[in-house]
């Protein structure tokens, strides 16, 4: 091979330190090739890693140890081999994941993540796209424009990717004609432009034959336009631009070897700084003044984003991780309420109103997703009405965090306004999402204090409030412990109030069904409703079905610390539909009642409660007593 990128070979052979020094200072550059099913992406990854003469990180790691040999030797990777061993990938379901690829050119280093284009598998695009400085947009020449073309545009628009290059790709098969193409770029042109995307890089190529890949085709004289791996050279990156922009350092850990040493260290998203800068420590709003820029090789006179440094301040201030430390004249705003949108990349639905992890920059914090304002169809734009998400469903949605945290628009910064949720009972990610902006209710509406407080109210009652949660399966007697357990306590003198499941429903969540996300609002307004009461100095005894562990710790945490008495009505379901009161079995099991717990909705029982009722050995009479025996020793 004798195109210029290749030159760096007779460095590789003559002095490896050389080469490794060079090639550790090259700029590196993150972009994704996506599109839909069978569009030829990992050819054409296989033809960016067999052109630029790189190979896989373990190779690379072969060729540190051994320069002279591969570099006297001269071998080329074999295209074929390379596309061979893609394929065989995806033919194992290895690429249903997101496959990343490493390979260097002369002028710059890059990683491609090659993602899958089946529609179920957008979250995994999602993912490779979140790093991503760029995005490849192939499409299928015989194809044209597809939903999926439409689906992964709409993402990486949504993402913030600013460089985005169309790849028609396997013009080889449609005889490298012109107007195949002029007529793609047109179709795509009118889309790109109603979602946003008025800046992109139209090119014509063949992955397979090497057609506008390193050089332009003579195959495609009517094509003037730049070759793709020239292009992916030259692209200005994000880093670059984000460089321009106010100092931003979400911390990762506070540094302190020794009692002589106090420093903040973290991965500069945004901006440049200085020993004598001025800076603002967010949420708090402390300010102090950078004093030294520390790092492994030594203090710095400047460090700027996609740095991970230490900041040592000139004042004792109280900084943690999560925490983010801004330019003092601009700090980033501080919000608990924002409007977002939110990919959802689970099987199992959104639910709103459950309590879901939302990790930013480096906090994590408890937040809960309000029901969706809407979802977007990626094939219309049109905005459709939505009670919750389903998996790879994008929507926009207001959240609310546990308390107030930094940010700043994902429009601005993608480190400190793109998020993920995590499911708190499985840990696993269930969603990321961008946020749009912080609610005005989040600065305008404040916290009223009052003179007469929660143990004031308490004394004037002479008793300690409490939350006797009764939770069970339908059928299992919650009501009824529930009821004489009111009347034992009202002669014991004790001021009482009782929530009903079936009462609450004829009022306060009449709006509500028995879906889960509905079973989870439902919940939600009635802990809400335990808590004011607590405040008032009541004793608060509810019997609810509240079928989800997420939702019965959400009303715990919502307490104060032993006031949630979480109470295991625990009757078997055989048991149960045996008693059926209400005939609710019957229904449900000739398929008149759907979303029935116990039948066709789970029940997920009390892993660890304060009391255990077993309802075929004590009377509603004796599980009364037995509660109050806990209640008031």
């Amino acid at each position: 091979m004798t195109d210029p990128i290749y030159k760096t070979d007779a460095l590789i052979a003559d002095d490896i330190d050389a080469y490794l020094v060079a090639h550790q200072h090259k700029t590196m550059l993150r972009f994704i090739t996506c599109g839909s099913v069978d569009d030829g992406k990992s050819t054409l990854i296989g033809r960016l890693l067999y052109e630029s003469k790189m190979i896989f990180e373990d190779q690379l790691a072969a060729l540190e140890a051994d320069s002279k040999r591969v570099g006297t030797q001269g071998q080329e990777i074999d295209f074929a081999l390379l596309v061979d061993g893609l394929a065989a990938e995806r033919e194992q379901g290895i690429t249903i994941d997101v496959a990343y690829r490493f390979f260097a050119t002369e002028k710059r280093k890059f990683i491609v993540a090659d993602t899958p284009g089946h529609e179920q598998y957008t979250r995994n695009m999602v993912t490779g796209a979140s790093t991503a400085d760029l995005a490849v947009i192939l499409i299928d020449a015989r194809k044209g424009v597809l939903t999926q073309t439409r689906r992964h545009s709409y993402l990486v628009h949504l993402l913030g990717i600013r460089n985005v290059v169309l790849a028609v790709n396997k013009m080889d098969l449609v005889g490298y004609e012109q107007a195949v193409f002029d007529r793609i770029v047109a179709d795509y042109t009118a889309f790109a432009a109603s979602i946003g995307i008025t800046d992109f890089t139209a090119m014509p190529i063949s992955g397979f034959k090497g057609d506008n890949i390193t050089s332009n085709s003579a195959n495609m004289p009517w094509y003037d336009g730049p070759a793709l791996l020239p292009l992916l050279e030259t692209v200005e990156l994000d880093a670059t631009i984000d460089q321009a922009k106010p100092f931003r350092l979400p911390v990762q850990w506070v540094n302190r070897p020794n009692l002589d040493f106090r420093g903040f260290s973290g991965l500069i998203a945004t901006g440049a700084v200085r020993p004598g800068d001025e800076i603002r420590v967010l949420p708090s709003g402390k300010t102090s003044t950078v004093t030294r820029i520390v790092t492994l090789d030594g203090d710095l006179p400047v460090a700027v984003a996609g740095q991970s440094v230490t900041l040592c301040l000139a004042d004792e201030i109280d900084c943690s991780r999560g925490q983010v430390i801004a330019a003092a004249d601009s700090p980033t705003e501080v919000a608990d309420q924002f409007e977002t949108t939110i990919v959802w990349m689970d099987e199992n639905e959104m639910l709103p109103g459950r309590p879901y992890w939302l990790k930013i920059g480096t906090q994590t914090v408890s937040a809960t997703i309000q029901h969706p304002k809407y979802q977007v169809n990626v094939n219309t734009l049109e905005h459709l009405a939505a009670k919750t998400l389903d998996l790879n469903a994008i929507g926009v949605a207001n959240i609310v965090t546990d308390r107030p945290i930094p940010f700043e628009p994902y429009a601005q910064s993608r480190d400190l306004g793109g998020f993920i949720l995590i499911d708190k009972m499985t840990n696993a990610t269930v969603g990321a999402g961008m946020i749009h902006f912080a609610l005005r209710r989040a600065s305008n509406i404040h916290w009223q204090a009052t003179d007469i407080s929660r143990d004031v109210h308490s004394g004037l009652k002479n008793q300690k409030p409490a939350v006797l949660w009764l939770t069970g399966l339908s059928g299992a007697g919650k009501s009824t412990i529930a009821n004489v357990l009111e009347k034992k306590l009202v002669r014991m003198n004790r001021h009482t109030f009782l929530l009903d499941g079936d009462n609450v429903r004829h009022g306060l969540n009449k709006d509500l069904g028995f879906t889960d996300a509905d079973r989870v609002e439902n919940i939600r307004r009635v802990g809400e409703v335990a808590k004011l009461m607590t405040d008032a100095g009541l004793i608060v005894i509810t019997a609810f079905i509240s079928p989800f562990r997420a939702e019965r710790d959400m009303v715990r945490a919502m307490m104060q610390p032993g006031e949630f008495i979480e109470i295991h009505v625990d009757t078997p379901l055989a048991e149960a539909e045996r008693r059926d009161v209400k005939g609710l079995y019957k229904k449900a099991r000739s398929g008149q009642l759907k979303n029935f717990t116990g039948i066709d909705s789970p029940y997920e029982a009390p892993e660890a409660p304060e009391i255990r009722i077993d309802t075929t050995s004590l009377s509603p009479e004796q599980a009364a007593d037995e509660i109050i025996a806990r209640l008031i020793p």
